[in-house]
């Protein structure tokens, strides 16, 4: 009997070790830090930008598909003229600037060669057609009653400054050109 009572105590005694191994064990667990994870960065999704804005010109003249086109605000002369087909082998491109920023609403008129050429006769009056104040060139604008090669200059500057002009009355605005000049050049410019 005494190796039964021996055999329970060990029982008894391995019982209890493993109890307090337990608990010792759970205590550690519970009471042990977990290793500080940082929380989830969120990451922004990127802003969606607005749709480009866009515009609207007219192409006309020695072009493939004149038209009304939209395009990018910001767009080209060089732009406008591509989605217009591209020039015919009639255009004139020398007198068009292709680098020229556009705007809405504005006309683009690509000249066919022969067709008139705004050009200074002796008396200094235009030979034909108004002269488009958005897409001419220095000599274009030189030609004009009134406009030497400085003036004709401050109007480009102007128009690279501020953009198309929306009417013939902006060019008020330009340094050197007065109301009196602006009326002598109202019948022979055009936006």
């Amino acid at each position: 009997m005494p190796e039964i009572a021996l055999d329970r105590r060990r029982v008894l005694v391995g019982g209890i070790l493993v109890v307090l191994l337990l608990a010792v064990g759970g205590r550690f667990l519970l009471h042990s830090k977990a290793p500080a994870v940082p929380p989830p960065v969120r990451v922004a999704a990127p802003a969606r930008t607005t749709a480009a804005a866009t515009i609207f010109v007219n192409v006309v003249g020695a072009v493939r598909r004149p038209g009304l086109y939209r395009l990018r605000d910001g767009s080209r002369v060089a732009n406008a003229v591509a989605r217009a087909g591209g020039v015919t082998r009639h255009a004139q491109l020398e007198l068009v600037n292709l680098a020229a920023r556009i705007s809405d609403g504005e006309q683009i008129v690509v000249p066919r060669r022969g067709a008139g050429v705004v050009a200074a006769s002796v008396g200094g009056a235009v030979a034909s057609g108004p002269v488009h104040l958005n897409s001419a060139t220095l000599e274009q604008l030189d030609a004009l009653p009134g406009v030497g090669p400085v003036t004709a200059q401050k109007i480009v500057d102007y128009r690279q400054e501020h953009g198309a002009f929306g009417s013939v009355d902006e060019l008020d605005a330009v340094p050197g050109i007065g109301p009196a000049r602006l009326e002598q050049l109202r019948e022979l410019v055009a936006p």
